[in-house]
């Protein structure tokens, strides 16, 4: 089966044209099967997860995404600026602006002339309801305190959905191994009945942000593109910043920009680019 393998910010992915006349639908299910194992850096091609390039009847194109235990994301904002990078390669789209279908909705990715790809991400979900949170009230969770009953400690949590749900902490040292240590804990809190992920952010100037993520499903990754648009948000929220910054990831940096309104499409710009390509048996 040909692959390629892209990253972003050191977010890196394997990717499966679904548009191969030698795709089946059940290579797609072999492959999700073997999702672990191909993920694995040390038995095999080593990747955060894998995407899938697909028809759609909504948008110009589909995106799958599968994290590295298998389990299928809703979106991956770093993995949508390879998409859209691959799918122009491949001819899929003739314009430097697409559609594309993910568990999120439709998102909007655009290539500039720079080599950065922008994409809207859409609105983001404030509602416990909407990320989902429970147990923290019906109004948006913004720096409320959530007590992790296996840590026995107390965090300042701010909640945001980027069509898959985060929980974004300032406060603690991102470089004190904060994610190594508490990440695994916050993801599979009861307070989230899909688990979540998490985000540890400091702020390092006026419009400069400085984040490390422990992703739902993964673990500890060089970058989170909607993680980096949750943490954009939430700092607006708590009034740390006013409507855009760059935030540095162990990846790379990303350029992050919104109003400010719940109504309000959040962007998100930054580069991504092909590692290598192969082939491997299912």
């Amino acid at each position: 089966m040909y692959f390629t393998k892209w990253q972003a910010c050191g977010n890196n992915f394997i990717f499966i044209n679904g548009f191969d006349d030698q795709f089946t639908e059940n290579d797609f299910e072999k492959i999700v099967e073997k999702t672990p194992v191909l993920c694995d850096s040390h038995f095999g091609i080593g990747a955060d997860g894998i995407i899938f390039i697909l028809p759609s009847y909504k948008a110009d194109l589909k995106m799958r995404i599968f994290n590295n235990d298998g389990s299928e994301a809703e979106m991956c904002g770093n993995g949508i600026r390879c998409f859209a990078k691959w799918a122009y390669q491949l001819g899929f789209i003739k314009t430097k602006k697409m559609t594309v279908e993910t568990g999120a909705g439709i998102l909007s990715p655009e290539l500039l002339d720079d080599g950065n790809v922008r994409v809207d991400m859409g609105c983001p979900r404030l509602l416990p309801k909407q990320i989902p949170v429970t147990d923290m009230g019906d109004d948006p969770v913004i720096n409320q305190k959530l007590l992790v009953q296996e840590l026995n400690r107390t965090f300042d949590i701010t909640c945001v959905s980027m069509g898959n749900p985060h929980c974004v902490i300032f406060g603690e040292d991102p470089e004190a191994q904060a994610p190594e240590h508490y990440g695994p804990y916050i993801e599979t809190d009861p307070h989230f009945p899909q688990k979540t992920n998490v985000e540890f952010v400091k702020q390092l100037d006026k419009n400069l942000l400085r984040m490390r993520v422990w992703e739902r499903g993964v673990g500890v990754t060089l970058a989170c593109g909607t993680g980096t648009c949750a943490t954009v948000v939430a700092a607006i929220l708590n009034g740390k910043i006013k409507d855009a910054a760059d935030v540095k990831l162990d990846g790379g940096t990303l350029h992050i920009e919104w109003a400010g309104k719940e109504s309000d499409h959040v962007f998100m710009t930054g580069p991504a680019e092909m590692v290598f390509e192969g082939n491997f048996n299912l």
